[in-house]
């Protein structure tokens, strides 16, 4: 039975085709176990993963394999994208089986969903030591058959054992938090640690496989012993062979030191967070950094020309396979010119439009539009914020997952809502556009109103089971919900004034400032929203006469000021547009009028601002 041909997720629907009898994630394949008296497989991946690709033709693609999957076992198929609580609960419990962990993930549960055996990527015949995944399937159902009793009691142990640790680590915030955050020593410390692990032959961390790490980048820029270290490292990735020379995106991540061999899949949030690294670099030294000026530029060109969808929105990924002159290829795509890639094939698209990632795109695009006068990018970004808020927004709360105006029943998670909120509030500073700050305001204090969680509650087929978990607050390749959640209410903080949004980012990040500290490169994004935290806020605010009067002949001048600002938020309304800000409670606004009706700006530090000038030169 065809269970997939309609699912809302791509990576799902390229299963549908399986022999193996699928199901989604849901109730109905737990039910289907407990009345067969069978373990489940779920099986997660994401459509741009390779070596899911590879196990779907290996294994999901056998007639043998699947009917020992139909005859002893009922298949779920997970998109980790559209499910990440699910991936997350599953990944912690695989942890306790495999220590390389990764996709394709194989979980192994009883008919209550608990995890009694777990794996990656399983070859279709014996390797190196490595069983085949026949040979995988034939233990499992060895175990549950001949030692039921044992199977049962790994995956209760387990579940308690989880159980307990999210307890303990729930316990830890609420009793040890400081809600001022971090100390500038412990900051410079996570800056120190960061500095042990550069690779200062070819730049970036560690050794291979070696990974863009985005908001580490961000934290390096914002910190001033930091930010010559997140220069270095960005200035190598533009030059290397993360980064495709032709359409603009980098990739995942690299095989190699030397940032070559890349995994060829190229992901929105990779992109979306090195456009904004990129656009801060050059801000620092606009003159000076021709560098981060052209990788910015090819960014932006990369989501727009390649990622973006028809609806506005932006694409989850494109996949790291494609066919070359009709044969099946991972990178050989990329070994083309642009002539030659013309004449193939692109690679395929992940066409699912997720909340948060492209909250995360809409932020990027809108400060880099600003700051490099591109007011195309700007434009794309308003186009996607419309597509969310018609298709995304509804009256119970935010979607996760759309594909073609198609909504996922996934349940949106706080990375949605935190991002989400951060590119519709960077959207409205630069376009004076009151709907999306308010829109923005509206999503930060849904949150807050839920107790600092995702409205809704997480899924429900996992609390069903009492295995739902909050999702893991360390961050790799992008911001965890918290620290999203964090970031966007600092910068509602900033357009409001109101106290009440930088308590709720520093409460956010109670009990993580040690866990950050001694583990930077696993908390980015947190070290981020730390050290805003620790020191005042700047803010910049241009105001200008309705388009049709005449801003001055210093105007531009002022603007390009403005627009390379280096520090703080930076906003830009009309007067009109400041009026109906301030009106709506964004006190940011205030008294933002020009003067003797020329462009103004109004440098402020905490709210406390400097007297408003009109001229380029009078701009500290």
């Amino acid at each position: 039975m065809n269970r997939l041909g309609e699912a809302v997720s791509p990576y799902l629907r390229s299963h549908a085709g399986n022999p193996v009898d699928w199901y989604p994630w849901g109730e109905e394949a737990f039910a289907e176990a407990r009345a067969r008296d069978v373990p489940v497989l779920v099986s997660i991946g994401y459509a741009t993963c390779h070596w899911c690709h590879v196990m779907a033709r290996e294994s999901f693609s056998d007639p043998a394999i699947a009917a020992v999957l139909n005859d002893g076992f009922v298949a779920v198929k997970v998109d980790r994208e559209e499910h990440p609580e699910v991936d997350s609960a599953y990944l912690a419990a695989a942890g306790a089986f495999n220590r390389q962990l990764g996709w394709p993930l194989t979980v192994f549960t009883t008919p209550e969903g608990k995890a009694f055996y777990a794996g990656t990527y399983s070859p279709p015949v014996p390797v190196q030591g490595n069983p085949s995944f026949g040979q995988v399937l034939a233990a499992v159902t060895e175990a549950w058959v001949e030692r039921r009793a044992e199977v049962l009691d790994v995956g209760d142990r387990l579940a308690a054992a989880l159980a307990e640790a999210d307890r303990a680590a729930g316990a830890v915030g609420d009793e040890g938090a400081d809600a001022r955050g971090a100390s500038p020593a412990q900051l410079t410390r996570a800056v120190g640690g960061l500095a042990a692990l550069e690779d200062d032959r070819f730049g970036g961390f560690g050794d291979a496989p070696k990974f863009p790490t985005a908001p580490v980048l961000g934290f390096l820029l914002e910190h001033p012993e930091g930010r010559p270290l997140g220069l270095r490292t960005l200035e190598a990735l533009a030059g290397s062979g993360l980064r495709d020379p032709v359409e603009g995106g980098f990739f995942r991540y690299a095989t190699r030191r030397d940032w070559t061999e890349p995994h060829y899949e190229r992901m929105l949030y990779d992109n979306a967070l090195l456009l904004d690294r990129y656009t801060e670099a050059w801000k620092g030294d606009p003159t000076g950094r021709a560098w981060a000026a052209d990788a910015a530029t090819g960014i932006a060109a990369f989501l727009l020309e390649v990622l973006r969808l028809p609806s506005g929105g932006f694409a989850s990924g494109q996949d790291s396979e494609s066919t070359v002159d009709g044969v099946r290829t991972e990178g050989g795509y990329y070994a083309l010119d642009p002539e030659e890639r013309a004449r193939q094939p692109r690679p395929a698209l992940d066409e699912k439009l997720l909340t948060g990632w492209n909250g995360l795109a809409l932020a990027a695009l809108a400060r880099a539009g600003f700051a490099f006068g591109r007011e195309e990018w700007v434009s794309a970004a308003a186009r996607a914020a419309d597509h969310l808020l018609a298709t995304h927004l509804r009256t119970d709360g935010l979607v996760r997952a759309s594909v073609a105006g198609r909504v996922s029943s996934a349940p949106a998670t706080l990375e949605d809502y935190g991002m989400f909120a951060e590119g519709l509030l960077a959207l409205a500073a630069v376009t004076g556009e009151v709907r999306y700050a308010s829109a923005g305001r509206d999503l930060v204090d849904a949150v807050i109103e839920a107790g600092g969680r995702a409205p809704g509650g997480g899924d429900p087929v996992l609390g069903a089971r009492g295995l739902g978990r909050e999702l893991d607050p360390s961050e790799g390749a992008y911001p965890s919900g918290a620290s999203a959640f964090a970031s966007a209410s600092l910068l509602l903080h900033g357009l409001t004034g109101e106290w009440r949004y930088r308590e709720a980012a520093a409460r956010a990040l109670e009990g993580l400032v040690d866990a950050a500290v001694e583990h930077p490169l696993a908390f980015g994004a947190t070290l981020q929203v730390l050290t805003r935290l620790g020191r005042p806020g700047v803010q910049l605010v241009l105001v200008e006469p309705e388009p049709e009067a005449d801003a001055g002949v210093d105007a531009p001048a002022l603007l390009e000021l403005v627009r390379r600002h280096p520090d703080g938020l930076v906003a830009r309304a009309t007067e009109h547009e400041a009026r109906d800000l301030a009106d709506a409670g964004f006190a940011l606004f205030e008294g933002r009028v020009t003067r003797n009706g020329l462009s103004t700006a109004y440098l402020c530090e905490d709210f406390v601002c400097r007297l408003p000038v009109t001229r380029a030169g009078e701009l500290g």
